[in-house]
This record gives C-alpha cells, sequence and structure tokens, in this order.
C-alpha cells in the first residue's frame, strides 16, 4: 500500500538545491563585467535560495570570518568549493595543489565537504585561442587517474572534503568516453564526478546513461541545460565555448537539453544525498539579467520536486 510523502521533506528527499556565481554571470575572481559579490549574494537570498557554491576563489571573501559573517546576514549555506586544476601536468603539480589548498581550507571552514575541480580549457576563455592541443597524450592518459587519487586522498586526510571532477567543455575531460574512462581509471574512495549535465550535452554525452551506469560515482550535481541550436552552431563552426557562452548556448528550463525533469527523477533513484546546484553560464551579461532568471529556474527546478530543503546528513 503506498504511504502518503511527509510534507516535511521534498519529493525527492535525497536532492538539495543551491545556485552558485556562475549563474550571475560570474567567471573571474575580479572582473569589470561581473557584478560585486554582496549583489550576488543579496541577491542570491532573494531568489530564494539558500545554499551557494563558492565559485572562483576570490570572489567571495577568502577570510573565513568575514564570509561566515557576509552568509550569515543572508541566511546562506556553502555547499561546496571550486577550483581549477590540471591533473595532466605532473610539472605543475604543485602549483596546482597550492591553489587547491587554499580553496580546501575555505570550504572546510565554510562548513562544506566538496571540492568541485575543473580542468583546465584548451582554448581561451575570452579569445577562443587554443591553448593546449585538444587531446591528451597516451603519457598523459596513464598519470591522470592516479593524480586525481592523490589528490582526493589528500582532500579527505587533511580537509575532510570530497574531490568531485567537473566535466567540462573545451576541457580534457568533454565526452562521455573521456569521462568514463577517468572513472574506470580512478578510484570511488578518491575520486568522483561532479555531473555537470550541460557540459554532459555540450560534449555530446547521454546524462541519464551515466547516473543509471555511474550512479554511485555521482558525487554532486551542476544543472543545466544546453539550447540544440547553438550546439549544432559549435559543431558546424568550430566555436570555442566562450563564443558559445556569447550566443547563448546556456539557456534556462525547460527550453534546453537535458530535460530537468528526467534528470532529476534520475538522481532521486540513487542511494545518495546529493547538493544539486544550478549553473547557466552567462558571461558576459547586464547586471539586471541574472536575477529573474534565477527566480524562473528555482521555480521550475520546484516543480520538478527539486527545493532548498536538506536532510541532516547531505554533507556527510
Amino acid at each position: 500500500m503506498a504511504t502518503t510523502p511527509s510534507p516535511l521533506r521534498p519529493v525527492v528527499g535525497n536532492l538539495c538545491l543551491g545556485s552558485a556565481p556562475d549563474s550571475w554571470g560570474v567567471w573571474f575572481p575580479e572582473d569589470e563585467h561581473q557584478v560585486p559579490y554582496t549583489r550576488f549574494l543579496d541577491e542570491l537570498a532573494a531568489a530564494g535560495y539558500t545554499w551557494l557554491e563558492l565559485g572562483p576563489y576570490g570572489y567571495l571573501p577568502t577570510d573565513p570570518q568575514r564570509l561566515r559573517e557576509e552568509l550569515d546576514a543572508r541566511g546562506l549555506k556553502v555547499s561546496g568549493g571550486t577550483a581549477f586544476g590540471a591533473l595532466h601536468r605532473p610539472e605543475a603539480w604543485d602549483e596546482m595543489l597550492a591553489h587547491v589548498r587554499q580553496v580546501a581550507a575555505l570550504t572546510a571552514a565554510a562548513g562544506a565537504h566538496h571540492l568541485v575541480l575543473i580542468p583546465p580549457m584548451y582554448r581561451d576563455e575570452k579569445t577562443g585561442a587554443f591553448t593546449e592541443p585538444p587531446e591528451l597524450t597516451a603519457a598523459q592518459w596513464a598519470g591522470f587517474g592516479r593524480a586525481a587519487d592523490r589528490l582526493g586522498a589528500l582532500l579527505l586526510d587533511e580537509y575532510d572534503v570530497r574531490l568531485v571532477i567537473h566535466p567540462h567543455a573545451d576541457s580534457h575531460i568533454q565526452t562521455q568516453p573521456e569521462i568514463e574512462r577517468l572513472l574506470n581509471e580512478s578510484d570511488s574512495r578518491c575520486t568522483n564526478l561532479c555531473l555537470d549535465t550541460g557540459h554532459v550535452a555540450y560534449g555530446g554525452g547521454d546524462n541519464l546513461d551515466l547516473i543509471r551506469r555511474f550512479g554511485e560515482r555521482v558525487g554532486y550535481v551542476h544543472i543545466k541545460q544546453m539550447d540544440p541550436e547553438i550546439l549544432a552552431q559549435v559543431a558546424a563552426e568550430n566555436l570555442s565555448f566562450g563564443e558559445a557562452v556569447k550566443r547563448g548556448v546556456c539557456v534556462s528550463p525547460p527550453a534546453g537539453v537535458p530535460e530537468p525533469a528526467d534528470v532529476v527523477a534520475e538522481l532521486a533513484r540513487l542511494d545518495a544525498e546529493l547538493f544539486v546546484i544550478v549553473e547557466q553560464d552567462l558571461y558576459p551579461c547586464a547586471p539586471e539579467v541574472p536575477l529573474p532568471i534565477a527566480v524562473r529556474t528555482r521555480e521550475h527546478l520546484a516543480g520538478c520536486g527539486l527545493t532548498g530543503t536538506r536532510r541532516p546528513d547531505i554533507n556527510k
């Protein structure tokens, strides 16, 4: 006999909604096209969100006490931190680790337990120029999973923070075969996946298939949609991700792919507590653009059963 869900829990009780500076057009610690962090925090709260990802290190205050004061004043909480790191460059390990440590320390101080690591893009974010070959060599692939596990073990041991690798357009972890290779060549105890639904679609992957076959490796989620018509332009014109964003490749639900309701339904079947963080790449955008989009997106996802309510153990 079916039971009535408790009114104290959202429909999908293992998922918790949040957002990120990215949804306000923030890609860099400082940039003339970005809104001040105080406006981002004010509007995030006004849009009805409680949880946020930290975004690029240095955009929000990096002093833990000051960050805590800013968040507490608005009733906000941190779901995780964001770092950029090249796991395929052994010679850059120390520099990468120094940056990741900064992010991990701030993340832990904010009471969060996830660090989203984004591989560097092989095309410049602003000019679209190639800065690296688009494919890794066999030698670079050979060490990729081991480097991820080394970093993940360190983060767990020293910060109680879990490493989740974020597939990204114009990066070496973009297509579904690349995502699967990373997961197959790494250890679930140290390295897991930040499933970014938009970037998976951008790389031609199947989000629902990844959730069904690798659900136990999904440790964190970014939810976004891509415009299929602009994705076709990316393929036809060899556009960079920066140019695709300027053309509006990221769209509000339910205008793009994948269908948010299908993703939410599949995630809800997993035996895991997951943050689902809204990201709609908007850089650059006018200051008045993000807030109404954020409200509409939250309302649409609430209609899919996804809310900002959390169970007590979601951060563990």
